[in-house]
């Protein structure tokens, strides 16, 4: 098997490097907002830490391509990065301490694209999330100080825990009969929110978690890390991986069940 301890390095390294960028400008009277043309917000920060990121990558792993949300696509080949800059920036903006930079490393293999590495820092939590293939989940203050990560063993949906984004998506996309029968089910419900879901699926804190719309970069590093702590993502119609245009995210035991609800109108 490849070993992928030189790209996590890395990552860890472009991640301190985004913390830096984006905690210098975390509730800045005079932070800068625009509104793109989807309607959502991005900062100057968003931008700084994606350039930060690209200009580190761009010396490191020149031949690589790299899929950011700020700036698109740049290169091809066989190995790219993705880039969300700050995933929760409406959080950020706002003094909401939930957000967090997202950098995953695909690989194109004989089957199609796989996430190799993943790191999800969410410095004004104090956290960071990490793993590449092979080797298992992380989380803690470095590579060297880290605790490793496993789902749960929730086998029955009644006991679960399940955290959601909102009730809107839900709606816009015809799925929201599917959600609240899936909510009156389950133990618990909480709407955590954008990456930190998934970090709870991984560390066993929450058993199952989706979102009706999303775009690769808000998966493609949390799909690597719920997937090497023992759990399943997938899209809402059971697609392997992060392609799918939204996101279901277990502990494995409870996967077919979640989809049977969210997977239906």
């Amino acid at each position: 098997m490849p070993d992928f301890n030189d790209d996590l390095r890395l990552a860890h390294i472009l991640a301190d490097a985004a913390d830096a960028a984006t905690m210098d400008r975390f509730k800045a009277l005079d932070l800068k907002v625009e509104t793109k043309p989807d309607m959502t917000p991005v900062s100057e920060a968003d931008k700084r830490a994606e350039e930060l990121i690209r200009g580190q990558l761009g010396r490191a792993r020149p031949r690589d391509a790299v899929l950011g949300e700020e700036y698109g696509t740049h290169g091809t080949g066989p190995r790219r990065w993705i880039i969300d800059p700050i995933d929760g920036t409406k959080n950020y903006v706002r003094g909401v301490p939930v957000w967090a930079t997202l950098i995953a490393l695909n690989v194109r293999g004989d089957t199609g694209d796989e996430g190799v590495v993943g790191v999800v820092s969410a410095p004004a939590l104090g956290r960071r999330w990490w793993a590449a293939k092979g080797t298992g989940a992380y989380t803690g203050r470095s590579l060297s100080s880290a605790t490793r990560l496993h789902v749960s063993n929730v086998r029955n949906v009644e006991d679960a825990s399940f955290a959601y984004s909102s009730l809107s998506g839900w709606e816009e996309h015809g799925r929201l009969d599917g959600f609240l029968d899936l909510t009156r089910k389950v133990w618990r419900t909480r709407g955590y929110g954008d990456f930190w879901p998934y970090m709870m699926v991984a560390e066993g804190s929450v058993d199952i978690c989706a979102e009706p719309e999303l775009s690769l970069w808000d998966m493609a590093a949390n799909e690597v890390i719920v997937r090497e702590a023992g759990g399943r993502f997938t899209s809402l119609d059971g697609l392997p991986g992060p392609y799918g245009g939204n996101a279901a995210a277990s502990n494995g035991l409870l996967h077919e069940e979640m989809l049977g609800y969210l997977g239906r109108s």
